[in-house]
């Protein structure tokens, strides 16, 4: 088959979804077209975490900030199991599932003047609910933290001509956040200039790039990226909005549509045949089960609780008029959904153009294939992101680019989107750790300073852990060994999202089946993934067992609180 046949397929899927679907619920349950509500961002505007946003601007924002690593890692590795099963996940996923919940998210926060989920759950179903909500999510943040620093840091590692880019990517935006908010600039040529100069140092990376393991072991390096990444999303946190945050994420939508163009068209220069199987075989020995592993292994792919952790933290305060959200709480879930489209062509298609390359998990390759790359779980969970880099890297050569500077860009546009996750989670966990103390009346937790530290440091001891992989047996970082609870966990966030959004447009006589189907299926998936985890880590890791143990302790009781605060409606009524 053709890999043009799958990029059509989803293109005009993801396009249905957001031209129908998301005006249907967009009407019909979220009331966007609601006049002079009063919007959060000009209410509370304080110019640091309140500031309206032109919803282009913003869209950059958000996108880039849900659009990290996991839907570039889940997609390369859930192609073990053949194209089929992680096309229909991601397609059907990202527009009935993950974009509802992450447009449903925004407006809800947005008609609740800014407030977080956590918060919302409080007003919806009882304080109670709130505190556990408090909890998971903070449990989750610092999981993400910690893994997505761990893969900023191999990738830095694996390819530094990236390193250059990266950092100066810093610089740029700065001063594109100066020339738009202080001299008033408009955004386009401030916003082109700087993208025109990131891919100038793009070049320059490929020409000098900066490894640390010419002078320190690989995994000294490793570690020394992750400190450094830590105390940049630390700063990067406490800035203003505008002075990083907007115009860098602005910078990284345009890398973005860019890098995906070239993609897509190196696609239709190159015509990769997709040499990946529709379906693996289960009858080769260690294939792991399809169900329920592959929604978690595509997690943020497809939906991702994370988003609503965006969409209510972040976006919700900058959201300019309520009719945006659409663009920015839906729209932004097709792009990344189109970004792990293009992740699975690349891993099913795109990777069969490689010759000579070094895969994480293998070492070095002659002449790469989908046979060759996912010959067993074990490889194809441990090269995480390299079928994305290599493959898309060759999709870009088809097209004249020089492979260390298609490579140099695939690299890039990873860590563009991880390190924005990295300092988008990191402010928001300063928020929802400022909300934990008010519930418990902890007064230095709600000190933005306290709360930052509070933030990094639990994930940098993930990062630095090592435990016992149940599944090989070796020792690795923790932060890797708990990717398949960050999955679960994360779903199982968005289900317990959808269960507020359920229970609040119920109360408001809303048609809640679009909300409440998809609730009910992950919450299924998710809860049988943290049960066998659970199992797989008992009698291996005590503390890795324990923390499932409390994870699901917590899914069960806010369970409990939802169906109390039903049946407590009902009663009244």
């Amino acid at each position: 088959m053709s890999s043009i046949v799958l990029v059509l397929l989803g293109f005009t899927i993801l396009f249905i979804g957001y031209r129908f679907y998301s005006k249907f619920v967009g009407i019909r349950i979220f009331d966007i077209n609601e006049k002079n509500h009063l919007m959060p961002s000009k209410e509370f505007e304080d110019g640091i975490d309140f500031v309206p946003t032109k919803k282009h601007i913003l869209f950059g924002h958000h996108f880039t900030s849900v659009s990290g690593a996991a839907p570039i890692i889940g997609p390369c590795v859930a192609a073990y199991w053949g194209w089929l099963p992680a096309l229909v996940w991601i397609l059907f996923g990202t527009i009935l599932m993950g974009a509802v919940h992450d447009f449903g998210a925004l407006v809800m926060s947005v008609k609740e003047k800014g407030k977080s989920i956590a918060d919302i759950a409080s007003i919806t179903i009882s304080n109670r609910a709130r505190l556990m909500f408090l909890i998971f999510i903070i449990l989750l943040v610092w999981l993400v933290l910690a893994v997505f620093a761990m893969a900023v840091a191999d990738l830095f590692v694996g390819i530094p001509s990236s390193v250059i880019p990266i950092n100066i990517e810093i610089i740029i935006a700065i001063i594109m956040g100066y020339l738009i908010y202080k001299k008033k600039m408009d955004i386009l040529i401030p916003s082109l200039i700087a993208l025109a100069l990131l891919y100038f140092f793009v070049w320059v990376g490929t020409k000098a790039p900066v490894d640390f393991t010419e002078v320190m072991p690989v995994q000294d390096a490793k570690n020394l990226w992750i400190i450094l990444l830590f105390i940049y999303s630390a700063i990067a946190s406490l800035l203003p909005v505008w002075t990083l945050l907007q115009p860098r994420d602005y910078i990284n939508s345009h890398q973005l549509i860019v890098g995906l163009g070239l993609l897509f068209l190196g696609i239709f220069v190159a015509q990769p045949i997709v040499d990946a199987p529709a379906l693996r075989s289960f009858s080769e020995p260690g294939v792991p089960s399809l169900f329920p592993l592959l929604f978690v292994t595509v997690a943020c792919g497809a939906i991702s609780g994370f988003h609503g952790l965006v969409a209510s933290g972040t976006s919700s305060k900058q959201l300019e008029h309520l009719s945006d959200a659409r663009m920015v709480g839906y729209g932004g879930m097709i792009g990344e959904g189109t970004l792990a489209l293009a992740t699975t062509v690349a891993a099913v298609a795109g990777i069969s153009l490689v010759t000579q390359c070094n895969l994480p998990s293998v070492g070095q390759v002659s002449d790469l294939n989908w046979a060759v790359y996912y010959d067993s779980w074990a490889h194809a969970s441990g090269n995480k992101a390299a079928a994305f880099v290599l493959g898309g890297g060759a999709l870009i050569q088809s097209l004249g680019i020089p492979e260390s500077m298609a490579n140099t860009l695939m690299a890039v546009l990873v860590i563009s989107f991880a390190a924005t996750t990295l300092d988008t989670a990191t402010r928001i966990q300063r928020f929802i750790l400022k909300e934990f103390g008010l519930a418990l009346k902890i007064k230095p937790l709600t000190n933005r300073y306290v709360a930052t530290v509070i933030a990094i440091v639990p994930a940098i001891l993930l990062a630095f852990w090592n435990v016992s992989d149940p599944g090989s047996g070796a020792t690795r970082q923790a932060g890797w060994v708990l990717w398949p609870i960050f999955g679960a966990s994360n779903q199982m966030l968005a289900a317990l999202t959808l269960m507020v959004l359920s229970l609040y447009y119920w109360q408001k006589k809303k048609p809640i089946l679009p909300l409440l189907i998809p609730m009910v299926f992950i919450m299924v998936v998710t809860f049988t993934v943290l049960v066998s985890n659970a199992i797989n880590f008992y009698g291996h890791n005590g503390i890795l067992f324990g923390l499932t143990i409390l994870l699901i302790g917590l899914i069960i009781w806010m369970v409990f609180e939802g169906v109390n605060k039903v049946l407590e409606i009902r009663r009244t009524q």
